[in-house]
């Protein structure tokens, strides 16, 4: 066996936010472990931009944008991937949103939006390519969770409740489909610097954060890939309803100086 335990040959992975940062990492991470692959994101242009690269690397694929806050977008890319390739084995929800404000002046509608997608997108996706999955009697789903999925960062509510609504929705999911072959866990990665956080990072909060990580860096998104392939192949097996944290040891800290 060995290697070929994480050899997703054969297989057809959809990856949802699957465009850049961590998404990006973890789709070419999948596609050079053997699966065709499907990064999509709303921007047609980033879709292109990622498809070429897996393609000029000899990998399959396909082109199509999706919105994670629209089921029939969702339901489309579910259509076309299932016409390509006649079957789905991996989703990885990926797409996600955050914005720092202090609780008291957190507006109803950023409350909804950022619920919206980084929760209930990911139900959506879940219900969709997940029914599939049950069908074949095979899958495998990763979703993304936090660090904040199981403690509270200062002036992100409504991202800590929805990472861990994330959390919750992934055990309960693992729960109701163990018995048909479709295994559900997360990632909860620590800090990874994108484009979407640098500035954040080099702030005094970016500072704090770092004093509390054990490893006294912050991680490389390819760190993350190793993560997604083993929950993704035949290793993980036996494993459903999981929160894989990833964090150089942050969660484990009490005093780290």
């Amino acid at each position: 066996m060995g290697a070929d335990l994480f050899d997703l040959s054969g297989r057809c992975a959809v990856v949802v936010g699957g465009t850049s940062g961590i998404g990006r990492a973890i789709s070419l991470g999948l596609a050079e472990a053997g699966a065709n692959t499907v990064a999509s994101s709303r921007t047609l242009q980033a879709v292109n931009a990622l498809a070429d690269e897996l393609e000029s690397a000899g990998h399959r694929t396909l082109r199509i944008a999706s919105d994670a806050t629209q089921r029939d977008s969702l339901e489309a890319l579910h259509a076309a991937v299932l016409k390509e390739f006649g079957r789905v084995d991996i989703l990885v929800n990926c797409a996600g949103i955050t914005k720092r404000v202090p609780t008291l002046e957190l507006t109803e509608e950023t409350w909804a939006n950022i619920l919206d997608i980084n929760l209930t997108g990911t139900l959506r996706a879940c219900q969709i390519f997940g029914r599939t999955m049950l069908e074949q009697g095979y899958g495998r789903v990763i979703n993304i969770a936090s660090l904040s999925t199981f403690v509270a960062f200062r002036d992100v509510a409504a991202y800590g409740a929805s990472k861990a609504g994330v959390g919750a929705l992934t055990k309960s999911l693992a729960v109701e489909w163990a018995m048909h072959g479709v295994c559900v866990n997360a990632i909860a990665p620590g800090i990874f610097p994108t484009d979407l956080n640098r500035k954040l990072l080099d702030s005094p909060r970016g500072h704090e954060l770092l004093m509390r990580t054990p490893m006294h860096r912050f991680g490389d998104v390819e760190e993350l890939v190793g993560p997604a392939i083993f929950l993704a192949s035949e290793a993980a097996s036996f494993i459903t309803g999981q929160i894989l944290v990833v964090d150089g040891g942050t969660l484990a800290s009490g005093v780290n100086q």
